[in-house]
């Protein structure tokens, strides 16, 4: 069997799993972002996939609403901060107060199991990047231009090898060598490895 459909074997076998297995998530955290700052629930948000086509990701709203409109339109300054720090930064404003806590502990994250049983991404896999973040910092980043392509080349993933590294803080360059070395390895028994450490990863975030 060839590593492609042993990965989508694998992706559908754990994103049913975890569906099972996180049930009550799924009913409860719903309810309480509902009971924090109202509708939407879920945020989406277009993201580069395989072959550079851009798919929308889904998460668990973690921020104010239209916090992407807020950072681009009406506040310059947080987002040159944003950009200056690698398109992230500690302590953002937009973050609610439930948001911090599914963040901390990458709940905010779940709903991607529905972009990976739709084929769009994988359990496992290279960062899902935003098509201008990857266009402004392999400007800043000549040398991640080659890196980027290799990324590109497989489906983003929920989890991936940067995120289990037990590193938090990751600068773009040393990230992309990361995602880029796991794109051309391609090893079902790496895939498998990282999923066993994502719990750990997870919780040494709380």
């Amino acid at each position: 069997m060839q590593y492609e459909q042993q990965k989508r074997i694998l992706d559908l076998l754990v994103a049913v799993v975890l569906t099972i297995l996180f049930l009550p998530i799924w009913i409860i955290v719903p309810f309480l972002i509902y009971l924090e700052s109202g509708t939407p629930i879920i945020f989406k948000h277009r993201r580069v996939g395989q072959g550079g086509e851009e798919f929308y990701l889904y998460k668990f709203r973690s921020m104010i609403k239209n916090a992407d409109e807020i950072l681009h339109k009406h506040n310059k300054k947080l987002l040159k901060k944003f950009k200056e720090n690698d398109w992230k930064i500690e302590n953002d404003p937009r973050v609610t107060t439930l948001g911090k806590a599914l963040r901390s502990l990458t709940i905010d994250e779940f709903p991607q199991i529905y972009n990976v049983l739709r084929g769009e991404m994988s359990m496992v896999g290279p960062r899902a990047y935003v098509k201008k973040e990857l266009a402004e910092q392999s400007k800043r980043y000549p040398k991640t231009k080659n890196l980027i392509r290799n990324i590109v080349s497989v489906k983003p993933g929920i989890t991936g090898p940067w995120q289990t590294s037990g590193r938090n803080e990751i600068p773009f360059a040393t990230r992309a060598k990361m995602d880029a070395d796991y794109a051309q390895k391609r090893s079902i028994i790496e895939d498998i490895k990282i999923l066993l450490k994502t719990p750990r990863a997870m919780i040494s975030k709380w």
